[in-house]
């Protein structure tokens, strides 16, 4: 089985490390079966050291066999500089499948041209929804999932979604959260971790931060009262910003004056394991980010997702998520400062293993092609 695994963006990074390694343990052991040929391909979404090679040595990523430098753009002009220099690639190397992670720029670019091309498609993660078509990523999702051949999907709610868009049953498979992997393989080195020390905060001491969506962060009133709110809480509460590039320029754009000292903490983005750290320490975690939603449910640590919706539902029917928007958010600050115990429950397939159940999926799917 000839495969092209796709990584593109700094969310991505922490999905294909499980899968490498899963397909690096099948090969070993393999012995009457033939081993699968896996090639990595960036596609230069996220290109800086911070968001992209940072990512690739912490968790241990061989380095890509490809990469295709799209570089930053728009929406429309990334996703072509993608396409365009992923289409040669398919021509000449003509894989069996191409493997797709998540729900960025990246993942339907290279869907669109393996589709086109005839080669077959599976999308790890699968039938995850916000119902909301004015976020990017749920576009990508959407069309994703209609052209893809295999759905690998996280949780149950993301299989009903499926169905219900007419999805074929015998294209789904349900095989759990594949970012849980990845935590749970890299807590060790998490816990070992100096950035709390770094940062002068302690265990439960501090609110951990993290912003980047555009409506947060690309509306001026909208920015400055999240800021509002984060100076206030930091008068009772350190506050740790790792401030994504995009958020720093906006900040600087709208000049909205934040001191980057004192118990404010704003700083460059950190790595996977720090900020791993961060979160398992934090008294509460805000973020518009979908993979801290996923991290603060396992380690059950409460968190406020700056967000009208999200295509994570487990994480709040089952987890320790809660959705906020800036009028509510002191409120649901004060809410959870009140509260002394962990929240939510871990949700069913968040083991660890999602991996394995891809591998064992792509093979059964190819062998049933044949």
């Amino acid at each position: 089985m000839r495969m092209l695994l796709i990584a593109g963006a700094r969310p991505n990074f922490m999905k294909v490390a499980p899968i490498l390694r899963s397909i690096e343990t099948f090969n070993r052991q393999a012995k009457d079966s033939q081993p699968i040929e896996c090639r990595l391909v960036h596609t230069g979404q996220h290109y800086d050291a911070q968001m992209s090679d940072v990512f690739f040595q912490e968790l241990g990523i061989r380095e890509p066999d490809f990469h295709l430098a799209a570089g930053s753009a728009s929406h429309a002009v990334q996703t072509a500089a993608i396409m365009t220099r992923f289409e040669p690639l398919c021509l000449d190397l003509r894989p069996d499948w191409v493997v797709v992670v998540g729900d960025v720029n990246s993942t339907m670019a290279c869907t669109l041209v393996a589709a086109k091309l005839g080669i077959r498609i599976a999308h790890v993660e699968a039938g995850l929804r916000s119902f909301d078509r004015t976020m990017p990523e749920e576009i990508n999702r959407l069309v994703t999932d209609v052209i893809a051949d295999l759905l690998l999907a996280p949780s149950p709610d993301a299989c009903e979604n499926l169905r219900r868009e007419g999805v074929p049953e015998h294209r789904i498979i349900l095989v759990g959260n594949i970012m849980i992997d990845s935590l749970v393989a890299g807590l060790p080195r998490a816990r070992a971790s100096g950035i709390l020390r770094e940062k002068g905060v302690s265990k439960a001491g501090y609110a951990y931060v993290t912003l980047h969506r555009p409506s947060n962060v690309d509306d001026q009133t909208t920015l400055s009262a999240i800021m509002r709110v984060l100076k206030c809480l930091s008068e009772n509460l350190p506050v740790v910003f790792p401030m994504h590039p995009r958020t720093r320029q906006r900040l600087s754009d709208f000049g909205i004056l934040c001191a980057p000292t004192g118990p404010l903490k704003i700083m460059e983005p950190v790595g996977y394991y720090d900020s791993l750290c961060l979160t398992e320490n934090a008294k509460f975690v805000l973020t518009d980010s979908g993979g801290l939603q996923e991290e603060t449910t396992y380690l059950r640590i409460p968190c406020l997702t700056l967000r009208p919706n999200t295509e994570r539902p487990v994480t709040l029917t089952v987890g320790s998520n809660r959705l906020t928007n800036p009028a509510k958010l002191p409120e649901d600050i004060a809410h959870i400062l009140a509260q002394h115990s962990p929240m939510g429950q871990i949700p069913p397939l968040w083991d660890g293993k999602t991996a394995d159940r891809v591998v064992e999926a792509l093979l059964a799917a190819h062998s049933a092609q044949k």
